[in-house]
């Protein structure tokens, strides 16, 4: 057994606990100590001057029932602290060799299926089911404004008036156009039945002539002359046949332009195209407008809305026509609509890998407003769903995305996998693992293959 002197004051070892053995003996030597200073004070008392006096002096039985009594406490110390902390000791040592050989704890999670609903919920722009720019079709000045942003209008409701005072002088001057062939066509006509007239008396009299020709009456050169003449008048009634449908045609000509210029001074009143909202109004009382290039109104009609949708080629597959849709806009917190999927582009753009889709929505309230952003939930049963598992259970290499897989013999085995849609806390996985299986939850310098691990169930975050 070592000994060990007590710790001074000052002495690095001042802050250490006394054991109970040190304690026993720093006793036992400090009884030492005052027997010797007990013998040394019997020995000097004879030479003291004054009276002798009586001194104790222990017997040998007295000193030997101390030193057993010593020799007791100090067993007893030791039976009481030493053992228990050697016992201790050893039993920390034991346990921290099983652990050195105990087999390393990880967190794994099985693979499950995700929902049967693919869930697929994609931001879309609404957009009027109809809706056309009303231009001004006759150049003049706004007299007159009937319509403002957000009135509803019907089909056919007068909108603005136009004041275009060429545009009348130049149906004044269509009128008066026609009324001058319509007198061209008169003159020709009745140019025409005199023709007639005088080529009948030119037929008459030459039939007249040839039988006095025939008869030997006259010469034959007279009855030549009134047969040319004949003909004469025949050749003019036909001039003025083709003189007539000149003019019946400038006639036409004219009526035409007439009713062209009226048709524009309709447009002086500008009238909606079909019934909606005006969403835009460009001018004002006094405005100079010009025909085919001045916007006046937009108008839209908004009892349905069309929304498209951009949809990932993962997805396109997924989303046909007739297909149920939910959307949901920020500003409306609690509602949603229910719209059709109505027709799909079938084709995927090049740039962004996606396909535009159209949604209908029914919109009778009028709660939706065109251009308006929503989130459209294309979520669809599916018979098939894949499997999902955490996002930080992938091991990225350069060969591949891999997962720690643990086999039934507590095993770890790499297997590399084909990752689908990512869902941000957790990833679809299309091949490469089965439901059921356990992999690593977070792998770390454990994922190597070959290494035998105790696996153990992650605990559920709280």
């Amino acid at each position: 057994m070592r000994y060990t002197e007590p710790n001074q004051p000052g002495s690095p070892e001042a802050g250490l606990e006394e054991t109970a053995e040190d304690r026993l003996r720093r006793e036992n030597e400090e009884l030492r100590r005052q027997l010797v200073e007990l013998k040394g004070q019997a020995q000097a008392a004879p030479h003291v001057a004054g009276p002798p006096s009586k001194l104790w002096h222990p017997s040998g039985v007295t000193i030997g029932a101390l030193f057993l009594g010593v020799t007791v406490l100090a067993a007893a110390a030791f039976l009481a602290g030493y053992l228990p902390l050697q016992k201790r000791r050893n039993l920390i040592r034991e346990e921290a060799l099983r652990e050195e050989q105990a087999l390393p704890r990880v967190e794994v999670v099985r693979v499950g299926r995700s929902s049967r609903n693919s869930q697929l919920e994609l931001p879309g722009s609404m957009q009027a089911i109809t809706e056309a720019p009303v231009l001004a079709r006759a150049s003049g000045y706004i007299l007159r404004r009937m319509a403002d942003i957000g009135d509803r209008v019907r089909s056919g409701q007068p909108l603005a008036e136009i004041d275009a005072p060429e545009l009348d002088e130049q149906v004044r001057q269509a009128g008066a156009s026609v009324q001058q062939a319509q007198a061209a066509l008169d003159e020709a006509l009745a140019n025409h039945e005199q023709g007639r007239s005088d080529m009948e008396f030119a037929r008459v009299t030459a039939e007249r002539w040839s039988r006095l020709v025939a008869r030997g009456a006259v010469s034959r050169q007279e009855n030549d002359q009134y047969q040319t003449q004949y003909q004469s008048r025949v050749a003019a009634v036909r001039a003025l046949e083709k003189a007539i449908a000149a003019q019946r045609g400038s006639l036409a000509a004219a009526e035409a332009n007439l009713a062209r210029l009226r048709e524009l001074q309709s447009f002086k009143v500008v009238k909606a195209p079909f019934a909606g909202i005006i969403t835009l109004r460009n001018v004002d009382v006094g405005a100079l407008v010009n025909a085919g290039s001045t916007l006046l109104f937009r108008i839209a009609q908004t009892e349905v809305l069309r929304t498209y949708v951009n949809v990932p080629q993962a997805n396109a597959g997924s989303v046909r026509a007739g297909q149920t849709a939910r959307l949901r806009v920020s500003n409306l917190p609690g509602r949603s609509f229910t719209g059709t999927v109505a027709r799909m582009a079938n084709a995927l753009d090049p740039a962004s890998r996606t396909m535009l889709v159209e949604v209908r929505v029914p919109n009778a309230e009028g709660a939706l407003l065109p251009g308006m952003y929503a989130l459209v939930d294309l979520s669809s049963p599916r018979m098939d769903p894949p499997l999902l598992v955490p996002s930080d259970a992938l091991i990225f290499r350069a060969d591949g995305t891999r997962v720690a897989l643990v086999g039934a013999d507590h095993v770890v085995h790499l297997r590399q996998i084909d990752v689908g849609r990512d869902y941000g806390d957790r990833l679809e996985v299309l091949g490469g693992l089965k439901e059921g299986d356990l992999i690593i939850s977070n792998p770390g310098d454990l994922a190597r293959e070959g290494v035998a691990v105790n696996p153990v169930p992650k605990r559920a975050e709280k």
